[in-house]
């Protein structure tokens, strides 16, 4: 029957999100670093503490990922509405830093 053009649906899975990927890798390592170590012959107390470690770095990275996707979600410019605190300075202009000889002064 023939109609106005309709786009084409996606029939694939929407795709995932970056980080969610990155974290689903990061636990699977938190699984898999531990059974090693045990395979290998570390000790089980080791073992765990490696495994919380992991864990531990896991999610704060988990965090300032999904921190940063905010802040990267927000419109450059302006104060962010709500929040209170120091407001920025106008950034000073850069100068050449180190040492600089003038034409008459002796060098070492």
């Amino acid at each position: 029957m023939p109609g106005p053009h309709r786009p084409a649906q996606p029939t694939s899975a929407p795709s995932r999100d970056g980080v969610t990927d990155l974290v689903r890798w990061a636990a699977f390592s938190c699984f898999l670093v531990p059974v090693a170590l045990l395979w290998y012959g570390t000790s089980f107390a080791g073992t765990a503490g490696t495994a919380l470690g992991l864990a531990a770095v896991t999610g704060v990275c988990r965090l300032l990922l999904r921190r940063s996707e905010r802040l990267a979600a927000e419109p450059y410019g302006g104060e962010r509405a709500g929040r209170g605190g120091r407001r920025r300075r106008p950034a000073r202009p850069v100068r050449g830093g180190g040492r600089h000889a003038g034409e008459n002064t002796p060098v070492d």
